[in-house]
């Protein structure tokens, strides 16, 4: 009940207004989800994602509700991809970098080009939707992402802190979509996420990375951060390897006697390289994620070895 009830809730947020988004989409139908509690003008293709997400696991008493507003969403998040197969944030092919430079840009972010993670991000729910990689949608988004790929095999984070969080996200989604995980460029970004593993088990990186790419390697150790490793990592193949049980033994340790993990860290992005973010229960809802979603894995992996060794031959 306190599921359907918090669904219920979330159909009650779709926003029906036509936005500033409308001037580049016009031929989708106003939906989508919001960030922050009234802000029905800027539905947002992250808030967007997860809500469909969740809409596509559960069931409610009116399910015909739910299905519309899902056909709707799902229509306005597709009509959003940008020209070079890309997701921005809130709006559709802003990305005149001109615009960033005039003496009144607010924060240098007057434009909303599309970014790797929230790319990956969407192939994660078209992945749970039945999507894969034959579909044009999905070879855009993919093609997008090659081309956003740091030489050292990571991803920029635009809304986190920072190639620790974009890389996560493209992983999980590449994977989702069905890509080969084996291919060397991914295989690379897995050898730099193993690579930036402290001697606790670990993962953290400094804000100062949006200024100086190069400190990337530096950074205290976070709840947050290692579980992003962690479910990248997952998401990679690498279920069973050193690094993630290191991962999982450091967010064990971490844990306090009351659930809670500490973190002083900010690892949540506003604009780069002008202000960030404390969201407080990324300590909370990522560790859990990661660890939910390793037992997840495990046991599809247990299953899969039972049933090989009960096959006939």
């Amino acid at each position: 009940p306190n599921i359907v009830r918090s669904v219920e809730w979330l159909l009650t947020k779709e926003t029906r207004l036509r936005g500033d988004w409308y001037i580049k989409n016009p031929q989708s139908e106003p939906s989508g989800w919001y960030f922050e509690y009234r802000n029905e003008w800027y539905p947002d293709v992250d808030d967007t994602t997860l809500v469909l997400r969740v809409l596509n696991l559960t069931e409610i008493p009116n399910q015909a509700e739910l299905a519309r507003a899902s056909e709707r969403g799902l229509a306005w998040l597709l009509g959003m991809q940008c020209r070079g197969g890309g997701w921005a944030a809130f709006d559709k092919d802003n990305d005149k970098y001109i615009f960033t430079k005039v003496p009144m840009a607010d924060h240098n972010a007057m434009i909303d080009p599309p970014t790797a993670d929230i790319t990956g991000r969407v192939l994660e729910l078209l992945g749970e939707l039945g999507y894969t990689t034959e579909d044009t949608v999905v070879a855009r988004a993919i093609k997008f992402i090659h081309t956003e790929q740091e030489t050292d095999g990571s991803w920029f984070g635009r809304w986190g802190v920072n190639y620790i969080y974009g890389t996560w996200q493209v992983l999980v989604g590449l994977a989702s979509v069905g890509e080969d995980m084996n291919q060397p460029h991914i295989q690379r970004s897995v050898r730099w996420m193993k690579s930036l593993q402290q001697e606790n088990g670990g993962w953290g990186e400094t804000l100062g990375s949006y200024e100086e790419p190069h400190r990337k390697i530096e950074g205290a150790a976070t709840a947050s951060q290692t579980a992003w490793a962690v479910l990248g990592l997952i998401a990679a193949g690498e279920t069973r390897s050193r690094a993630v049980q290191l991962g999982l033994d450091y967010l064990a340790r971490q844990q306090h006697a009351d659930g809670d993990w500490k973190e002083e860290e900010w690892t949540g992005t506003g604009f780069p390289k002008v202000f960030y973010l404390r969201y407080h229960y990324y300590r909370h809802y990522f560790p859990l994620l990661a660890v939910a979603t390793y037992l997840e894995e495990t046991r599809r992996m247990t299953r899969s070895t039972e049933a090989l060794a009960q096959a006939p031959g």
